[in-house]
C-alpha cells in the first residue's frame, strides 16, 4: 500500500528535473529565456536569411539542448517519450523553412518544463527550509559546566540548555524550566505552546523567554523534523492510480504517434498529391498535435502541491493514493479517548470497601506505574499529587482492553474492567459493581480495584474532556459530503454516549475491544463504503492499518502514527481533519479539470490537423495546455478553503 516507485512522481518524460526538484530551475529558465530572446531576434532579422539564420540555431539550442538530451537518453534506454515528439516536430518544422515556428515550439515546450520544474520545487522548498532550522550546535551541560558542542556529537540522555529566543537542536524533554514554545514549524500550530518539566519539544521549534534544560530523547538523525521531510519526499515519489494509468500508455501512445504521423505522411503524399512539403507539414502538425505534455503533468502538478500544502499546515500525507482516497471518503470513524477527547482524564471520584482511599490509590498507582495506557497517567498522576510513596511491584501483566495486574507486596493487586477479574476467577467485593454501574451512569470511565484475598477494593471514577474543536469539525465534515460519522470506543454505553452528543456523530459503538474495531471496520467497507478511522497512533493502530484510509492524530511525537497513517494529523488539534478532506478532494477535482482540459485540446487539434491546422497554432495550443494544467495545479499552494473547512 506504501509502496514507494523507483523513479519520482510526475511525468517519465521530465525526470531530471525532478531529481533536481531541490533547486530553482535556473538552468533551465535561462534556456527558456535564450530561446524566446534570440528566437524574437530571428523574427525581426527575417528579412535577411544570413542574419536571422545564427539566430535561429542559438534559438534552437537554448530550447531544445535539455529535451535532446532527455530524449536521446530514453530512446537510448527503448523507451521514447515525449521529449522526443517535440524535438523532432521542431526540426520537422526547421527542414520545411518554417524555423519559426519550431522555435516557438521549443520556447513554449521549454517554457512549460521550467514551469513544471518550478512547480516541483516550490512543493519541496518549504519541506526542506525545516532542516534548515535545526541549529548545528547546542550548549551541553555536564556537571554545571555548558559548552557548545555540534549537535551530531550529542548522545541520547545528554541535557542541553536552550536559552530565551533559541531554537531548540534537539528532540527531547524539558528537565528543568518552563517556557512557551512556537511549535509551527513542526505542527502548524500558530499559538505557543507551555512547556513544564516532562514536557515534549522538538528540534527546530522556537523558545520563548524561558531558558530550560532538555534531555536528549532521540539521535538527529531521528528528531522529527527529520522524519517529517523524509516521508514528504517519499510521499512525491509515490505515484496515484491516475498517474501510473497515465505512464502505462504513454510509451505506446508516443509511438502510435509516430506511426500515425508516418501514415498521414505517407498518405498526404500519395493519396492527396500534395507534394512532399505539405504531407511532411501535415505529419508535423499531428506530432505536436496529439502529444500528451498536458495529459502526463496534469496529475503529478497537482498531487505534488497538494502535499505541500498539506504539509504547511500540519497534514501529511503519506502519498498521493493516500490523498486521492481521502477525497473519496465517505463514512468517518473515531476513537474517543485522545482522538475527540483530550486524553488526559482525571481521578474525580474514588468508593471503597475494606481499604481507605489513599491506600486504594497506592496499590493502583503501583499497578498502573508499568502501563503505557492513558488512564495509568491519571490514576499515578494523583497519587503524586497526594505525595503517597508508590511500592514497587513483581510479574506485571497487562490485558488490552481488559486492565491490568500484578503482585505488590505480596498480594494479586488488579485493576481494570469487571471481566479482567472473570478471566482471573477472582471475586469481586460486595457492593463494587453497584458502585461502578453509578459511576457510568454519570458519563464517567469506572477503574475497578481488587486486592486477591482481601476482601479489599474500590472503584475510581475518571473524566476526560471533549476537545473544544470537535464538534466543529464533524460539523465541518458534513459539509464536505462525508454522509456518516461513527464513534468507536471500549468504554462504556453512557460514556460513550454522553461524547457522542456532545460532538454530534451520528452512531456509537462501545465494549469494543481492538479487535473488535477491526471487526466493525471490515463490516462497513464490506458494505461498500469508503471509510477513514482516525485514532491517536498508539493504541489504535490495528484499525487505522485495516480502514481504507488511516488517519492518526498528533504524529510528531508518535512513532507509530508515522509508520501505521496513510495521513497524519501533526499538531494534536481536529482542526486539521476538513482541511485535509477539503484539500484531497479539491485535488482530485483539479485532476479532472486538467484531464478534461489536456484529452479535450488533444482531440481537437487532432481533428483540425487534418483540416489544416497551421503548425504555429497547434504549438500555442498544445503548450498553452500544459502551462495552463501546471498554473492549476500550483493555485492548491496559495487557495484559501472555506472558512467552515477550517472548523
Amino acid at each position: 500500500m506504501h509502496q514507494a516507485s523507483g523513479r519520482p512522481a510526475a511525468t517519465t518524460a521530465h525526470a531530471d528535473h525532478h531529481a533536481a526538484a531541490k533547486d530553482p530551475p535556473i538552468v533551465s529558465a535561462m534556456c527558456t529565456l535564450v530561446c524566446g530572446l534570440f528566437g524574437l531576434l530571428g523574427w525581426w532579422l527575417r528579412g535577411n536569411p544570413a542574419a536571422a539564420a545564427p539566430m535561429m540555431i542559438i534559438a534552437y539550442l537554448g530550447g531544445g539542448a535539455q529535451p535532446a538530451v532527455r530524449a536521446i537518453r530514453e530512446v537510448l534506454r527503448g523507451r521514447p517519450e515525449v521529449d522526443l515528439l517535440m524535438i523532432v516536430a521542431a526540426l520537422g518544422a526547421a527542414a520545411l523553412g518554417d524555423a519559426l515556428e519550431g522555435a516557438v515550439l521549443l520556447f513554449l515546450f521549454s517554457l512549460s518544463n521550467t514551469l513544471e520544474a518550478y512547480a516541483l520545487y516550490r512543493t519541496t522548498r518549504s519541506i526542506d527550509a525545516l532542516v534548515k532550522l535545526r541549529p548545528h550546535d547546542a550548549l551541553l551541560v555536564t556537571g554545571g559546566n555548558e559548552s557548545r558542542v555540534p549537535v551530531e556529537s550529542l548522545v541520547l540522555g545528554d541535557v542541553v540548555r536552550v536559552v530565551p529566543g533559541e531554537r531548540f537542536p534537539i528532540d527531547g524533554v524539558v528537565a528543568e524550566g518552563e517556557s512557551w514554545v512556537d511549535e509551527a514549524t513542526i505542527t502548524g500550530e500558530s499559538e505557543p505552546v507551555h512547556k513544564a518539566a516532562g514536557g515534549a519539544v522538538f528540534a527546530g521549534t522556537m523558545n520563548g523567554k524561558g531558558s530550560v534544560l532538555v534531555a536528549m530523547t532521540r539521535v538527529p538523525a531521528d528528531s522529527a523534523i527529520e522524519r517529517i521531510v523524509a516521508l514528504v519526499e517519499a510521499a512525491q515519489n509515490r505515484k496515484t492510480a491516475t498517474q501510473t494509468s497515465i505512464e502505462s500508455w504513454e510509451r505506446p501512445y508516443v509511438c502510435g504517434v509516430f506511426i500515425a504521423a508516418g501514415l498521414t505522411f505517407v498518405g498526404a503524399w500519395q493519396l492527396h498529391a500534395q507534394g512532399l512539403y505539405d504531407a511532411l507539414y501535415h505529419a508535423m502538425v499531428l506530432l505536436v498535435a496529439a502529444s500528451p505534455c498536458a495529459v502526463v503533468i496534469g496529475a503529478p502538478a497537482v498531487m505534488l502541491s497538494a502535499i505541500a500544502r498539506g504539509a504547511m499546515q500540519g497534514v501529511l500525507f503519506k502519498g498521493g493514493r493516500q490523498l486521492e482516497l481521502t477525497g473519496q471518503v465517505e463514512v468517518m470513524a473515531f476513537d474517543k479517548t485522545g482522538t475527540l477527547t483530550l486524553g488526559r482524564p482525571t481521578v474525580e471520584a474514588i468508593w471503597t470497601t475494606g481499604i481507605d482511599e489513599n491506600e486504594l490509590l497506592r496499590l493502583a498507582a503501583a499497578v498502573e506505574r508499568g502501563s503505557e495506557h492513558h488512564l495509568a497517567a491519571a490514576v499515578v498522576g494523583e497519587a503524586n499529587r497526594r505525595d503517597i510513596q508508590i511500592p514497587s511491584t513483581t510479574e506485571f501483566e497487562s490485558h488490552t482492553g481488559r486492565g491490568v495486574h500484578a503482585h505488590v507486596e505480596g498480594h494479586w493487586v488488579g485493576l481494570g474492567r469487571e471481566d479482567l477479574f472473570e478471566s482471573h476467577g477472582v471475586p469481586l467485593p460486595a457492593g463494587l459493581l453497584d458502585a461502578a454501574r453509578r459511576f457510568r451512569d454519570s458519563g464517567r470511565t469506572a477503574l475497578l480495584l481488587v486486592v486477591q484475598g482481601r476482601r479489599a477494593g474500590g472503584v475510581m471514577a475518571l473524566a476526560d474532556q471533549v476537545r473544544p474543536e470537535a464538534a466543529r469539525a464533524i460539523a465541518a465534515l458534513r459539509q464536505l459530503g462525508i454522509r456518516r460519522t461513527l464513534l468507536l470506543t471500549g468504554d462504556h454505553e453512557q460514556i460513550a454516549r454522553n461524547v457522542a452528543a456532545q460532538v454530534q456523530v451520528d452512531d456509537v459503538l462501545y465494549d469494543l475491544l481492538p479487535e473488535q474495531k477491526v471487526l466493525e471496520l471490515n463490516r462497513l467497507m464490506n458494505a461498500g463504503d469508503a471509510l477513514a478511522m482516525v485514532g491517536d497512533g498508539v493504541n489504535d493502530a490495528p484499525a487505522l492499518a485495516t480502514a481504507s484510509v488511516g488517519i492518526a492524530m498528533g504524529g510528531a511525537g508518535t512513532d507509530v502514527a508515522l509508520e501505521v497513517a496513510d495521513v497524519v494529523l501533526m499538531r494534536d488539534d481536529l482542526s486539521a481533519l476538513p482541511l485535509a478532506v477539503w484539500l484531497s478532494r479539491r485535488a482530485a477535482r483539479r485532476v479532472r479539470q486538467n484531464m478534461g482540459l489536456a484529452f479535450g485540446m488533444i482531440v481537437v487539434l487532432v481533428l483540425s490537423s487534418f483540416l489544416g491546422l497551421p503548425l504555429w497554432l497547434g504549438v500555442i495550443g498544445h503548450e498553452g495546455s500544459t502551462v495552463v494544467v501546471v498554473f492549476n495545479g500550483l493555485r492548491l499552494l496559495w487557495e484559501k478553503p472555506p472558512a467552515w473547512s477550517r472548523a
